[in-house]
């Protein structure tokens, strides 16, 4: 696969370069998007659906910085959120029933879902029948990319390619030798998981790393969050003792990260960055952390979260991204949905993307690509991955962003669970 017709684009935020690389002929998203406007003559609202805060408190607070900015529906505003189901793998009918539910307001011109679950393709289908005039965004989709696309008018993920070279490249700049990766089959299943998971292990191997795959409980199966927080807390010290304290250790699922943050703190290890990065993610129950007053702000969040990770040994051993990502999909796509409806932004448009993510995270550096189809090489023009410089305590950003990722890993083919 050849990322030929590339085109760099540039962007300053903040007093930052902000660059990525896109397809250069990319106007629009969708075939059908491309003639159709989106912009709204008149009053419209904005529908997000998002996580509780037990599985994904980040996405939740993005939605709720929407709300603070642009006011809750019943409240005269604008802004729509609902939380769906906690076991979601069990109630996807609820979870779809919830989404489509949005279309019965007249004044719903836009529909962002993130973490954009399994059913979402499905959900936005129903809508899409119903409701051919509402924007569907589908933030950190869980389906496969060839599934959503079908439906999304913009689906987006952290990179799982890229990130699949630059996390171990990360945890070697940190003196790693080993990386240990936890998840579960569910997870595994998804191309965009799962070929991550196939890109770390070949990474590794280029690296000098050993890969290490552990299966943990999860979340939403019979034991719950708090059985399958409680494996994390007891099996990390015996896999630091296994492995030792120059592993790096990686989780999929944002309820594992707390209790693995916990005790690779107490006992040794290492830890790049999360799944879906936050210095809130993880880091603030795992330190007994306070963070009310520093609410919104993250670069305070950052520096309290620093400072009690330096504290307790973890110096240039714990990273993170220097703002949110789950956050950042929440505000960023919803702001992005609202620009796009009152005609200051176009669908597909990477500098206007840039721009309604950079409203929340200024002066940070993103970079990206449209997904291509291994198997096929076809690139699609409405899926975009997306990532941030990695911040590491104590030490400062690295340049992710920077590295040039081999072409190789673009070339691994998804080969199903592992």
């Amino acid at each position: 696969m050849k990322r030929a017709g590339m085109a760099v684009f540039f962007l300053f935020l903040g007093g930052a370069l902000i660059f990525a690389s896109g397809n250069k002929d990319q106007q629009s998203v969708r075939t059908t998007g491309a003639a159709q406007s989106w912009v709204v003559n008149g009053p419209f609202h904005i529908g997000i659906l998002t996580e509780t805060v037990s599985q994904a408190e980040d996405d939740l607070r993005g939605a709720e910085e929407l709300i603070r900015r642009y006011g809750r529906v019943s409240d005269g505003g604008i802004i729509q959120h609902i939380t769906y189901p906690d076991n979601f793998m069990d109630q996807q009918e609820v979870f779809i029933s919830q989404v489509v539910s949005l279309t019965d307001d007249p004044l719903m011109k836009a529909i962002i879902v993130n973490n954009a679950i399994p059913g979402t393709a499905e959900a936005f289908r129903r809508v899409r029948e119903r409701r051919p005039d509402i924007l569907l965004i589908a933030a950190e989709s869980h389906e496969d990319p060839l599934v959503i696309q079908q439906t999304a008018d913009l689906a987006t993920n952290a990179d799982f390619i890229s990130r699949g070279y630059t996390i171990p490249w990360a945890a070697k700049e940190l003196g790693a030798d080993t990386f240990v990766h936890i998840s579960f089959p569910r997870h595994m299943s998804y191309e965009s998981l799962g070929l991550r998971r196939q890109i770390f292990e070949e990474a590794c191997k280029d690296l000098g790393l050993r890969f290490v795959p552990v299966t943990a409980p999860d979340p939403t199966s019979d034991v719950g969050i708090s059985g399958a927080q409680q494996y994390i807390l007891e099996q990390t010290p015996q896999w630091i003792q296994i492995y030792g304290e120059k592993s790096v250790f990686f989780c999929t699922n944002d309820a594992h990260t707390e209790p693995l943050l916990r005790q690779l703190l107490r006992y040794g290890g290492m830890f790049v960055e999360a799944d879906l990065p936050s210095p809130l993610m993880g880091y603030p129950g795992a330190l007994g952390l306070d963070l009310s007053a520093e609410a919104g702000n993250f670069p305070a969040i950052l520096k309290k979260v620093e400072d009690a990770v330096i504290a307790q040994g973890g110096a240039a051993k714990f990273g993170t991204w220097a703002f949110s990502f789950g956050f950042t999909q929440s505000a960023g796509w919803g702001e992005y949905a609202k620009r796009i409806l009152e005609g200051k932004a176009q669908l597909g448009n990477m500098a206007d993307m840039w721009a309604a993510l950079g409203e929340y995270t200024p002066g940070a550096q993103w970079n990206g690509n449209y997904y291509v189809d291994a198997n096929t090489g076809v690139r699609a023009r409405n899926h975009l991955l997306i990532y941030m410089d990695t911040y590491v305590m104590g030490k400062g950003f690295l340049p992710t962003t920077a590295q040039k990722v081999p072409e190789k890993y673009y070339n691994i083919r998804f080969q199903g669970s592992n």
